[in-house]
Formats: structure tokens, sequence, C-alpha cells
């Protein structure tokens, strides 16, 4: 990991030394940035994901952080002593830090899995729903009449469009949570 501190962050920002800089660190893990300003965290987190084209997670808990938190792909924000404005500017809020790991190996997993499964679905009901009207023209002779009456397709369209995914969206852990917490390497199966 690499851990920089503010005052080498601005000097780090200009154009000049910005290339060597994103260099250093796609080769590490994690960037630690400490007493930063709140310009300099959203600048931070800017060039990384336009640069490096990376998905960025930002993790805040207080005033400060609210600018890189709205800047990242994903916020992330923890409520407590400094007051609730990054939770209030953030995707996802939790009370401790210790909570990430949860919520990113966990309900991130759970979260792929389901939107996954929620795609084969949805091409599953239209090539069936296709399918069925594919098959009618030549039934009819290509005479384009009508299968269904509307309110047919509109209850076909929302029995099996919004039932389903919601009850699948509820209930559908393929693995459980103790198990995503011992092995975090899931989570890269599950992307």
């Amino acid at each position: 990991g690499l851990v920089i501190d503010g005052k080498t962050l601005e000097h780090v920002l200009h154009d000049s030394v910005q290339s060597i800089f994103l260099k250093l660190t796609e080769k590490c893990r994690a960037v630690v940035c400490c007493q930063a300003t709140p310009l300099q965290k959203s600048v931070l987190v800017t060039l990384v994901r336009n640069k490096l084209k990376a998905m960025t997670l930002a993790v805040g808990d207080g005033a400060n952080d609210v600018s890189m938190i709205q800047v990242a792909d994903t916020g992330v924000g923890i409520s407590g002593q400094e007051g609730m404005q990054a939770v209030m500017a953030s995707d996802f809020a939790i009370s401790q830090f210790r909570h990430l790991r949860k919520l990113l190996l966990v309900h991130g997993h759970w979260c792929y899995t389901r939107l996954t499964n929620m795609v084969l679905y949805f091409f599953y009901k239209n090539v069936a729903y296709v399918n069925l009207l594919f098959w009618y023209q030549f039934f009819c002779g290509f005479s384009g009449t009508s299968m269904t009456d509307y309110w047919i397709l509109i209850l076909f369209n929302l029995l099996f469009t919004s039932v389903p995914p919601i009850i699948y969206g509820i209930l559908d852990k393929d693995v459980s949570a103790e198990m995503l917490m011992q092995l975090p390497q899931l989570y890269m199966t599950s992307q």
C-alpha cells in the first residue's frame, strides 16, 4: 500500500508528476491519503477514475469527505462523531468502519449475483414471448393478426416482470454470509 499526506499530495496533483503517481498507484493494492483537503480528495478520486478508468470507492465520515464521496462511483458514509453530512451524500451508510467488509464482501456478492441472474431472467422472459409470436405467425399465415389482447400482454409483463424479480431479489442468497466473510475470494467469482 501507499500512504501519502496532504502536502505531498498537493505536489503530486500537478500535471508534471501525475503520470508517475498514477503508475505508482497502479502497482499498489490500496492508497491512503491522510490530512488532505476536501478539494484534494475529490481531485484525486476524479484523477484515478478518469485516467486509470477504474471503479472508485470513497469512504468518509465527515463533511470534509462529501465532495470525494459524490465524485466516486460508489460512496460510503460512516455515521459518527463528525455528523451526518457524509451519510447524506453517500450511496450507502454504515455505522462503523468495521462494517465496510460485510457491505462489500457479503452484500456486494449478493447484489452481483442477483443482478446477473435477473439479466438472464429478462432475456429468458423476452425470448419466450417472442418465440410464441414467431410460431403464431406460421399458424395464422403471416396475416398480422394479434395473438393476444392488450390486457393479456400487460398482465404477462406485470406478472413475469415484477413479481418474480421482487421475490428473487428478496429471498436469493446463493452463499451464506458467514461463508462469504470466511472466503473473500468468492467476491471475485461473482464479478
